[in-house]
């Protein structure tokens, strides 16, 4: 049943409805959000009366252990028609071979690779079969375990049919959700929210959500993080703004149903698929207050900064959003993007110099044409079709790569004036202190994986050989032994 008038709630401050997102919003990142679709629902001076108005049920949701540091804590109080413990037990369903949770090596079911891997798009599901959003899920890589509540998980959705009494909540982790063909419609427990490509969704852990399919046919990316919360990088010499600013982050205004019919929802428990029937919509939430919120951010909104001299500064610059490991100062995941900027450094190498980076690194294309990629992502590469629908490449801790021939030496001999790149173009990056393994479904049966192909650089040769004269006579010159002749 469609939420009946005045059922969507008002706020001091929302942003307008547009032609392509119908819905309204709460801005902000970290806040206490207070949200009512009936005024006078949230209890004043307490969360948990002896009675809610309206004979609601109080229901209470923690993000984070109870004594937790204040800046931490992460929670939510839901006053909803009938609370989530009214439902009639939970079934296992069967197994999904596409899906993984268990990335340590141990797992006959994943793979190591030392080199770099990339994938060609991946296929929507065909017309005669129903796949929603839960069911289009498959994993490509990750690390650690959701019952370590340390790690990450990677997965695609390809998904053509819009999940109907059916909603799905995730007891594992957080998921980033990233659009890349389709906008997605996506009730949640706290409202109602339209995400398309170039923006992100963020789900966290124990919330439930269903997805529709306004334009048809959808399919994305998912990084999924066990025992962390995401959170904005910190500013350091920056101050109090750019790269994401907190203002542009929007979350969800209460909005409720009222339906008494029969609804599946699915649980993700330790990687396995449990379901539970229940004779009511898991979205009857009429208020709600709390920090332990769904959100979302318009990628397009994001603040680059850079060198205005020379040389690079390090690619967290890019970062949107970052989430701690349990080693202090070191992240278990950082997002990155890449997206229209200025470029101007002088005297500077411009593409991505090479480099073995400690980090893991998982990269995907949202829309446009991103040239900085050893492989793949290149226009008239053998991938170029990354340019313009999903695809994804992949490179291990300290495993070398950089730019192809070409493009060094394109790059090495090119005019340095200052020059917009990445125009029209968000490309993004999975970043991970952590090493990852691969999943069965990308190694074996996505049927889409590419090698790498090292011949790129074949020319990169040594040209400092031909440099032994010019070398050996500022050697004599500086009073030391001269290498030897080329012979």
């Amino acid at each position: 049943m469609a939420s009946p008038p005045g059922a969507t709630a008002r706020a001091a401050y929302a942003t307008k409805p547009t032609e392509k997102d119908p819905y309204q919003y709460q801005v902000g990142f970290g806040n206490r959000f207070a949200s009512e679709a009936i005024p006078g629902v949230l209890p004043e001076g307490q969360n948990s009366p002896q009675k809610v108005k309206y004979e609601l049920y109080a229901e209470g949701m923690t993000g984070a252990s109870f004594v937790a540091p204040r800046a931490e804590n992460q929670s939510a109080w839901l006053y909803r028609i009938r609370p989530s413990v009214a439902h009639q037990g939970f079934t296992k369903l069967p197994e999904n071979p596409d899906l993984e949770s268990n990335f340590l090596p141990l797992n006959p079911k994943v793979h190591v690779s030392p080199t770099q891997l990339a994938w060609h798009p991946f296929d929507l599901p065909p017309d005669s079969e129903r796949v929603d959003f839960v069911d289009g899920l498959k994993t490509l890589a990750g690390n650690g375990d959701p019952t370590l509540k340390e790690g990450l998980a990677i997965h695609i959705y390809t998904a053509n049919a819009s999940m109907e009494k059916k909603a799905f909540c995730n007891n594992d982790g957080d998921m980033l959700i990233l659009p890349q063909q389709g906008r997605l419609d996506v009730q949640t427990e706290f409202g109602k929210m339209m995400v398309r490509s170039g923006e992100l969704l963020v789900i966290q852990r124990g919330m439930k959500f269903k997805v529709g399919l306004p334009d048809g046919p959808s399919r994305g990316y998912i990084q999924e993080i066990y025992g962390s919360h995401y959170q904005l990088p910190e500013l350091g010499p920056l101050g109090g703004y750019g790269l994401a600013n907190i203002r542009d982050f929007e979350s969800p205004l209460a909005c409720f149903d009222i339906d008494q019919s029969q609804w599946q929802i699915t649980y993700k428990v330790c990687g396995q698929l449990f379901s539970c029937t229940q004779e009511h919509t898991p979205f009857d939430v009429v208020a709600w207050h709390g920090n332990y919120v769904p959100y979302k951010y318009a990628m397009e909104k994001f603040i680059n900064v850079g060198s205005i001299s020379k040389d690079h500064i390090d690619p967290s610059i890019f970062c949107v959003l970052t989430a701690k490991s349990k080693a202090p100062g070191v992240p278990l995941a950082d997002f990155l993007i890449f997206s229209p900027r200025w470029d101007v450094a002088s005297e500077t190498f411009r593409p991505p110099y090479y480099h073995r980076n400690s980090s893991t690194e998982f990269m995907g294309m949202l829309y446009g044409v991103y040239g900085g990629r050893s492989d793949g992502f290149q226009p008239g590469g053998e991938l170029q079709l990354f340019a313009h629908e999903v695809g994804a490449s992949y490179e291990t801790g300290f495993c070398p790569h950089g730019v192809s021939y070409d493009e060094f030496k394109k790059a090495s001999e090119a005019e340095l004036k200052p020059m917009r790149v990445h125009e029209g173009t968000i490309a993004f990056m999975f970043e991970s202190s952590m090493m990852f393994t691969i999943t069965d479904y990308a190694m074996k049966r996505s049927g889409k994986l590419h090698e790498h192909e090292p011949k790129m650089w074949d020319n990169l040769k040594g040209q400092f050989i031909n440099h032994l004269d010019e070398v050996n006579a500022d050697l004599k010159a500086a009073g030391l032994p001269e290498l030897g002749s080329r012979n």
